[in-house]
């Protein structure tokens, strides 16, 4: 398969996790985006959340057309306060964006793969509600982990070639629903027979602690997220980190993938 049309599959795949995260990390209202399937100049809006209808989804935007257009052009990050009326931007998604969905201070970040801009992030707000500077900050942490997500899983792994207990781990490290997760790590575990490695048990807390490192959140944001002190985020990552056996958070996060935790 070709790489950009295998990023922006992967980017479809991967988005609406990290569209909820960002959601709820930052309290914005609207949330969505998607990749440039078959060419860097056209993107194709395909996941939503907080939308009021689907007249986003599927919708092509091309380079320099509307905000995302922008962004595809400039390979940067922008954000309007006022989207019908800016005149920074063309303003052939209106009927959409402004009249259908009512959004007024909307952001557009690149979700850039490698050397190339494969996909677009949106954040939007109504009522002229301004979108501020912690919850632009926590998007681009929320961009650039999908960026790292979406090039591991372009990455050629050699140690899958043959093996179909490893393919099947990396499909448990792919999938995003927790019970069907949960059946195929116990199939897995069967499937490798009794004398394989005890399964590692992570407390609920620990495992909610690596998912937000894995998008890239700081102590002090998982703290926010999960209503606890930073030393007490500090204590349950080390934890975690002792029990995969790994000396630091970032490999914490890559053992427990592999153990279809994560």
């Amino acid at each position: 398969m070709d790489d950009d049309v295998a990023a922006a599959e992967w980017i479809d795949r991967l988005l609406p996790e990290r569209l909820r995260w960002l959601a709820r990390s930052t309290g914005i209202p609207v949330v969505f985006g998607g990749g440039t399937s078959t060419t860097p100049e056209r993107l194709v809006i395909g996941r939503l959340r907080g939308t009021f209808g689907t007249g986003l989804r599927g919708l092509e935007v091309g380079s320099g057309s509307g905000l995302g257009g922008r962004v595809l052009r400039d390979r940067a990050a922008h954000r309007v306060e006022d989207y019908a009326r800016t005149a920074d931007i063309t303003h052939e998604y209106d009927p959409i964006v402004v009249s259908q969905e009512r959004l007024t201070s909307v952001f557009a970040l690149p979700i850039t793969i490698g050397e190339s801009v494969r996909g677009v992030l949106y954040g939007a707000a109504r009522d002229h509600r301004p979108v501020g500077d912690r919850a632009l900050r926590t998007a681009e942490v929320a961009a650039a982990q999908l960026a790292r997500d979406v090039e591991e899983r372009l990455r050629p792994d050699p140690g899958l070639a043959g093996d179909p207990l490893a393919e099947l781990a990396a499909v448990i490290a792919e999938t995003g629903d927790d019970a069907l997760r949960a059946r195929l790590t116990r199939i897995h575990r069967r499937l490798a027979g009794d004398d394989a490695a005890p399964a590692i048990t992570l407390a609920p807390r620990e495992l909610e602690a690596l998912r937000l490192v894995e998008i890239g959140a700081s102590n002090v944001e998982i703290a926010a997220r999960l209503g606890l002190s930073p030393e007490t985020v500090k204590t349950y990552l080390r934890n975690a980190t002792r029990k995969l056996g790994v000396r630091n958070r970032t490999a914490a996060v890559h053992e427990a993938r592999k153990a279809g935790l994560l």
